[in-house]
């Protein structure tokens, strides 16, 4: 038996005989002295702590099998994935003024029509949903609560589908959170409503000038009465996205919902990013404060802080996970409101990466979207590489203007994955979603 290669060692910061494995491929962690680590022949360990080891896959048979493992990782996620899932772009139109808005000039009056959301439900019956016994949306926007009514309609014939195939139905949607009553979740509960996502980008005065309504005026208060009048009725996921100007604010919204009842217990978890600046032809015309790379020497920093201040008010945030990438994962689309078919949010409106349409059904993909970037000695001998896979093909293409070579982030794990470590040791798994 032998190490992993996709492990990392780490010093105990209490005990200096004490080093922490962790598996970059398994996401677990096991405690080991350093008289352990430092044997080759593995006699120091006990047949109950070998076990343990492999079963954790920091232990493995030899490096070869290993490497095959993991070229057959993305089919194996593929086959045990249960779900069928489809985010849909109800409209590119919005009541906030976001200066550093996703959509860019993207945005508009651009609205899923009746025609449209009839294909949906066709195309979803048509997919090949053998092994699968969920059946999850994710509505989308621009803000998707302006489309109640077609919420509303697609969720109750996507209902009856799922019951006639004998699958569990559910949505979600993303949402700025003005429109997020407590009246509308109570209507949507029965159609299978699991979740919203509501974006609130630090304390009032930070989020309101970088989250107006159109008329200038701040969302901030409208939205936080509605989170803390709905977060006990559905599960909510709260997220935010920061600049090197505004992450270091961010604790004070914490500090205001639990001060506000809107306790670690009422929200489902809690999510910080960095905005990240657009090509010409989408970005903002306003705004250029956003970064270009996950490896901004800021950002590093930016993160941990954010994740620390998360979990030490117990908070739950998300936890280490493999970086199977949407692009990746089969049995799942992006439908934008005009029926085109897409792979990432951030590539909706770029014809060149438009993989089909709800007539004609998904086009081969794997070469136009780099499915196999990953695929070559440097990423596979990369300790990094499942939580990785070659990197953001979406952040590759903003930055260089092609998908071709790799967003490596080998810099910013190097940086911050022993305090992401350290940081699940301190506290409680049960921060972690």
């Amino acid at each position: 038996m032998i190490l992993s290669q996709y492990s990392k060692i780490y010093r105990d910061p209490d005990n200096e005989e004490i080093r922490t494995l962790f598996s970059t491929r398994t996401m677990e962690t096991v405690d080991l002295s350093v008289e352990s680590i430092l044997d080759p022949d593995r006699n120091k360990l006990s047949p109950k702590k070998i076990k343990l080891l492999r079963e954790k896959g920091l232990l493995v048979k030899s490096a070869a099998a290993e490497r095959k493992e993991m070229l057959g990782f993305m089919d194996d996620f593929n086959s045990a994935v249960d779900t069928f899932s489809a985010l849909l772009v109800l409209s590119l139109d919005c009541n906030l003024a976001c200066k550093y808005c996703f959509e860019g000039t993207r945005k508009g009056k651009f609205y899923l029509s009746a025609e449209t959301a009839d294909e949906f439900i066709t195309f979803i019956a048509s997919q090949d949903l053998k092994g699968k016994d969920k059946l999850h949306i994710v509505f989308y926007g621009g803000e998707p609560l302006l489309s109640r009514d077609v919420i509303i309609s697609i969720a109750k014939s996507l209902r009856k589908f799922a019951d006639k195939k004998k699958m569990d139905f559910s949505f979600s949607f993303i949402t700025n959170g003005t429109l997020l009553t407590p009246a509308l979740v109570k209507k949507l509960k029965p159609l299978g409503l699991k979740s919203a996502s509501v974006t609130i980008d630090g304390p009032k005065d930070v989020h309101d000038r970088f989250r107006p309504f159109k008329t200038g005026k701040g969302s901030f208060d409208v939205i936080m009465r509605n989170v803390r009048d709905v977060c006990s009725l559905t599960e909510l996921r709260i997220g935010g996205n920061y600049t090197r100007e505004s992450y270091r604010e961010f604790p004070r919204l914490l500090d205001f919902l639990i001060d506000h009842g809107i306790t670690p217990a009422r929200i489902s978890s809690i999510d910080f990013n960095a905005v990240f600046n657009e090509r010409s032809e989408f970005s903002p015309p306003d705004f250029h404060d956003g970064c270009a790379s996950i490896n901004e020497p800021w950002l590093v920093e930016a993160t941990v802080f954010l994740r620390e201040e998360i979990l030490k008010r117990g908070f739950r945030t998300q936890k280490l996970l493999p970086a199977v990438c949407e692009i990746e994962w089969k049995s799942s689309v992006i439908v934008n409101y005009d029926g085109t078919l897409y792979k990432c949010p951030g590539l909706i409106g770029r014809k060149n990466y438009c993989v089909g349409d709800l007539q004609t059904g998904r086009r081969d993909y794997r070469l136009s979207h780099r499915l196999d970037n990953w695929k070559n000695k440097k990423c596979l001998a990369c300790a990094y590489l499942p939580l990785c896979f070659g990197g953001c093909r979406y952040m590759k293409l903003i930055r260089t203007g092609t998908m071709r070579g790799r967003d490596c982030k080998k810099a910013f794990f190097d940086r911050t994955l022993e305090a992401f470590v350290l940081q699940d040791k301190r506290y409680d798994k049960a921060n972690l979603s």
